[in-house]
């Protein structure tokens, strides 16, 4: 029989952040739990910043009955001369029945002692509070705290458990809480418990109590309100994704709402601005014909008709934030931007200060600059190196680190610096992740692979190599950002020859291991059939750009129509020539031809390998166009002729078609 199930844990203000972490968690981790007690069934899943729901409309009311079977030890093992052996009496026991209520079956082909068990279902309220309570432990918030005398911990304390089956309470006591037919609403509605009948009562208590149960309302309506805003007033409001989802894990009765600030704060550079609203207020910015002004939007909680003072108090509370932003910019002007006291800032132990840092950076980007040929000052290139880390000394920096870079293109230009310098300046971190923007000019893309590649040589140098799922200093990223960065731009850069002359500026690197670093990253970096990153490396190709593109070149010909049967074709090239060196001498004597399908096949070869290619793409396709050729020439030639020149000769043939694939890729490594 199903009835209808719910549960509420009710908690003081839950943390929006690391809830929001485990979010994707609390469902698959509560239906694993459902799972083991074999009660599985349909739900959903609801939060507000006070509360867990758990609403199941049908909820088995109690377990399916089941059969249990257990298999002992062989006959011959449980019985010698018709007498139980201790297996057999250990077997009974483990059963929990006699030796004479045991029967055998056969297992793996032996005759087995054997039990069947009828097992009856309990009772699903009999469970209930074991489920909940193991479901509540497996939740991982990050840090968690205890209250009260209690030995177990939570995010935050529970202070009400309402579960009710059937609209019947189901008693149980976790966490110090009894369970109650109680929920609380909003607490200026009441602050006390409200006492419910049932489930269709529940629903209704919340809303009536000014709580908006479930999250999605609640995303639309702060969606609808801030659509109102930007219309009444001609606006344009800034919804930060994850602001958003924070302001809607905090309300319970979100209502957006529009405030101001004094105009004089726009001195500041709108990212100031911005992060302050951001950070500390939890504000979105608003923006009128593309440019920001004194408006933000804030999500109230309250509960009112009136919320003029809720819009003030808000006014107030930003003033100060943003006066101590115009301080730290006034201040910081006056100081000019400066790298003394980098000096003084370790990096990291073993590689000295930030000063050192930027001694070694100089050094690669020259490097760098003296391979690309930039359409860019080698004056301008040193001049960003120099300035990049300046504004860690700024207070602004100092006290929104997240800012770094950003304050730096700003202070530069206040400086006299050129645009050049100051956008190489806020761009040296690009990118910052997968979907992050790139550098937009030569010249960043050359301060942001220079600031990559010390971090990454230097922390090889000192032996600080990324282990498991540690990677504190965002070695990982550091190469996807190089990758990505020789991608856009077209800059070769070989992971082998390149940064073996880099590392000469560093104490001993060990080259092997930084290689294989930059190509298990490679592997990961590209969403392609892994066999197809595995037959381009084993080409030896280590140029990152070239590498790029034969990947994808290969991977464009895997994925097309007709490639199966391509691939038979080349697959047994590959295998007439596994025994052959390819680095020796593979000259193909066309007076030792006997066959006009191996001269066709010669004929068209020379053709392919006689023009030159736009692309790798293209190079492919032209050499594993010789399918038709190759086919008649294995259909009609016996490649291991009697005559050892002759069948040396053809193999040269096939080898010389093999080596010519394997320049790009090696094709016997794909799996299709």
């Amino acid at each position: 029989m199903l009835k209808p199930l719910l549960i509420e844990i009710g908690v003081e203000e839950l943390p929006a952040v690391p809830l929001l972490k485990e979010m994707k968690n609390i469902e698959k981790k509560y239906a694993a739990v459902l799972e083991k007690y074999s009660l599985l069934g349909e739900f959903e899943f609801y939060y507000t910043p006070r509360r867990l729901v758990m609403w199941h409309r049908e909820f088995k009311l109690k377990q399916d009955d089941s059969v249990e079977e257990f298999f002992g030890a062989p006959l011959a093992v449980a019985y010698k001369d018709g007498k139980p052996t201790p297996a057999a009496n250990g077997f009974a026991k483990k059963c929990g029945v006699s030796l004479e209520e045991l029967s055998t079956a056969e297992k793996n082909g032996k005759e087995v002692l054997y039990y069947k068990k009828d097992v009856k279902g309990q009772e699903s309220r009999e469970l209930l509070g074991d489920i909940i309570h193991e479901w509540l432990k497996s939740l991982d918030f990050g840090k968690s705290m205890r209250w009260g005398s209690l030995d177990e911990s939570f995010i935050r304390p529970i202070r009400w458990i309402n579960v009710l089956l059937d609209d019947e309470l189901v008693p149980m006591k976790l966490y110090g809480v009894e369970s109650a037919k109680t929920t609380k609403v909003h607490r200026i509605a009441n602050f006390n418990a409200v006492a419910i009948d049932g489930a269709k009562e529940y629903f209704e208590t919340l809303k009536k109590g000014g709580v908006t149960l479930f999250p999605q309302e609640r995303s639309d309506k702060i969606l609808a309100d801030i659509k109102n805003i930007e219309s009444e007033n001609g606006l344009n409001v800034e919804i930060d994704e994850e602001l958003f989802a924070e302001v809607v894990a905090i309300t319970e009765n979100p209502t957006a709402l529009l405030g101001s600030f004094d105009e004089e704060f726009l001195r500041l550079p709108p990212e100031v601005i911005i992060t302050s609203m951001k950070e500390h207020q939890r504000y979105f910015p608003v923006f009128k014909d593309g440019k920001l002004i004194n408006k933000f939007v804030v999500v109230s909680n309250a509960l009112t008709d009136d919320f003029s003072e809720v819009v003030s108090g808000n006014e107030r509370v930003l003033r100060p934030r943003l006066a101590d932003g115009l301080f730290f910019w006034e201040n910081d002007l006056k100081n000019g931007l400066s790298t003394k006291g980098l000096e003084k800032v370790a990096f990291f132990k073993g590689l000295g200060s930030v000063a050192d840092k930027i001694e070694r950076e100089a050094k690669v980007a020259n490097k760098l600059y003296e391979l690309y040929k930039p359409n860019a000052e080698i004056e301008d290139l040193n001049r960003a190196i120099e300035l990049a880390k300046a504004d860690l000394m700024s207070e602004m920096v100092y006290e929104f680190t997240e800012l770094q870079g950003i304050m730096g293109y700003y202070y530069a230009l206040e400086a006299g610096e050129s645009e050049a310098v100051a956008i190489a300046i806020k761009e040296q971190y690009l990118p910052e992740g997968e979907d992050s923007e790139l550098p937009s000019t030569e010249l960043s893309a050359i301060v942001a692979m220079s600031i990559k590649l010390d971090t990454l040589l230097g922390l090889f140098s000192v032996n600080e190599i990324p282990t498991g799922s540690r990677d504190p200093f965002a070695l990982r990223r550091a190469v996807n950002g190089i990758i990505r960065i020789v991608n856009e731009y077209g800059f070769e850069f070989d992971i082998v020859k390149t940064m073996k002359e880099l590392a000469a500026n560093y104490d001993a690197i060990d080259l092997e291991k930084l290689e294989n670093f930059i190509l298990e990253r490679i592997r990961r970096y590209y969403k392609v059939n892994p066999s197809i990153i595995e037959a381009v490396l084993a080409s030896d190709e280590r140029e990152l750009l070239a590498l790029g593109q034969k990947i994808e070149a290969l991977n464009t010909l895997v994925n097309s129509e007709g490639f199966d049967d391509i691939f038979s074709t080349f697959k047994r090239v590959a295998n007439i020539t596994k025994d052959i060196d390819l680095s020796a001498d593979l000259s193909v004597d066309e007076a030792l031809f006997e066959e006009e399908a191996e001269k066709a096949l010669y004929n068209r070869y020379k053709e392919v390998t006689a023009k030159s290619y736009e692309s790798y793409e293209e190079e492919l396709d032209a050499l594993f166009g010789l399918k038709p050729e190759l086919d008649t020439f294995f259909d009609s030639v016996m490649v291991n002729a009697e005559d050892e020149k002759i069948k040396n000769n053809r193999k040269a043939l096939v080898a010389s078609i093999y080596k010519s694939i394997l320049n790009i890729a090696d094709i016997k490594e794909v799996s299709v």
